[in-house]
């Protein structure tokens, strides 16, 4: 597997956006270890407990709270420093919440992106923008196939459609104002990702980690439904991988797919549900039929051009990832600083690299 080069990110001055979340508090977390020097962007985190709290995730890097939807907001943010890298993670996530709020996740996902690649054109030392779209971006005709890059876009769902705007909008900015300018400008379409510190409403692992501390039973709404499961360091050590080359090599793809291993077996949500009550010695799962979602039951994605490309594969399997997720949530319950915990899984992925 390619692997991150520490003295590649020493020094470098990256941009954040999603810091206080699940994802991007890890990301601060990896970044500041491997000693950029962090700026992030972001709203105030929304769920309590979060990780970006729990960790100290403010101490680690240069904070900003503010709203990606608010354009002055951002020009004023970014033209006040001077950025390398940029890593583009703030979103509205979650797919229930963007069908009961559409708009506001169009505005976060879309308009939010088109407001800071506005801001970022006039960044005069830009090596590299990489925007965190989602597997969800394909058009999904639910045929089980996995969606490769060259595979067309769409969204029933206004969270899908919302992140395939958004590659629409990074490849116009990227065509309009980047590309003559040397710097790259692309996309990663992560798979679902599972790890410690998620406290999401609507998340299958923090439902289920709640529903064990509750000693209640976790409700699955369809647990058929395949995803393309991976721990959040496989994720994010793509993200990073990818950043890396489109820094330093004019060839690097500018759309990557970052999931399981190709020819990796896939994992139901109930399979998984299962790994994770058992992990916690939690009540087995139950099932409640929601006839009238619109969430898509089957997903994969073909995550073998990063592979080809970049020598960069997930390695840890579903059930590693679920063994290492409920570990880091046993660990923290029972009292270990929930930084010490980041620190020490990402220090091990390192090593085994």
């Amino acid at each position: 597997m390619a692997a991150l080069d520490r003295t590649f990110w020493a020094g470098k001055r990256v941009l954040l956006t999603g810091h206080t979340g699940f994802k991007g508090s890890w990301a601060a977390i990896w970044l500041s270890g491997l000693g950029a020097r962090v700026t992030g962007l972001a709203l105030a985190p929304d769920q309590t407990p979060a990780l970006f709290d729990l960790a100290g995730v403010e101490g680690l890097v240069e904070s900003h709270v503010l709203d990606l939807r608010d354009p002055r907001a951002v020009e004023t943010a970014v033209a006040s420093r001077t950025f390398d890298l940029v890593l583009h993670m703030a979103a509205q996530p979650i797919v229930r919440t963007a069908i009961e709020d559409p708009v506001a996740t169009f505005a976060s996902n879309v308009m939010g992106t088109a407001h800071l690649l506005n801001a970022l054109r006039a960044q005069p030392a830009l090596s590299a923008v990489l925007v965190v779209t989602s597997d969800k971006v394909y058009a999904n005709s639910e045929t089980g196939r996995a969606f490769a890059e060259a595979d067309a876009l769409g969204g029933k769902d206004p969270y899908s459609a919302s992140k395939a705007a958004t590659e629409m909008v990074v490849a116009s900015f990227a065509r309009s104002y980047f590309d003559a300018k040397g710097v790259p400008v692309a996309t990663a379409r992560g798979g679902n990702v599972i790890g410690g510190g998620d406290f999401s409403r609507d998340r299958l692992v923090a439902d289920i980690v709640r529903a064990a501390q509750a000693q209640e039973t976790v409700v699955l709404r369809h647990p058929e439904a395949t995803r393309p499961w991976q721990h959040v360091l496989d994720c994010l050590a793509g993200y990073l991988v990818q950043l890396q080359a489109l820094a330093t090599d004019s060839k690097a793809p500018r759309q990557l797919n970052f999931g399981p291993r190709p020819g990796g077996a896939e994992v139901t949500v109930g399979e998984l549900a299962t790994l994770g009550v058992e992990a916690l010695g939690a009540k087995p799962w139950r099932h409640e039929p929601d006839p009238g979602s619109l969430e898509a039951r089957s997903l994969a994605i073909d995550a073998s051009l990063a592979k080809r490309a970049l020598g960069f594969e997930s390695r840890l399997s579903a059930p590693q990832a679920v063994a290492l997720t409920m570990d880091w949530y046993r660990r923290q319950a029972n009292g270990e600083a929930a930084l010490d915990l980041c620190r020490e899984q990402i220090a091990d992925y390192e090593g085994a690299s």
